[in-house]
């Protein structure tokens, strides 16, 4: 596959492409988590980061490998993410989740 992207010259569009609707995806995903548990799932974007990265460091098409770091770092971005998503809803930004025991 990636030398197909490569003679069609479509490797760093398409990586582009996935890269930023990895990083769409992941905002959504940091505001659902925190409305469901709050800042306790920090560590599920740790475990996440930790299996994309393993599996970057595993894969050895280079097209595989750049998708699986982009997913890791994003996963280790969202940790410190989830924290702020407490900020945004103290501050009233987002909606509070009224069933959720309220983190310290």
């Amino acid at each position: 596959m990636t030398a197909w992207l490569v003679s069609h010259h479509l490797f760093g569009v398409l990586l582009g492409l996935v890269t930023f609707l990895i990083i769409g995806l992941f905002h959504p995903l940091v505001i659902k988590a925190e409305y469901y548990w709050g800042v306790r799932s920090w560590w599920l974007f740790l475990c996440g980061g930790i299996v994309a990265l393993a599996g970057c460091l595993m894969v050895r098409d280079p097209f595989l490998t750049s998708v699986s770091g982009v997913v890791a770092f994003s996963s280790f971005w969202s940790i410190r993410e989830v924290f702020e998503q407490r900020e945004r809803v103290n501050k009233g930004w987002f909606p509070r989740n009224p069933k959720r025991k309220q983190d310290a």
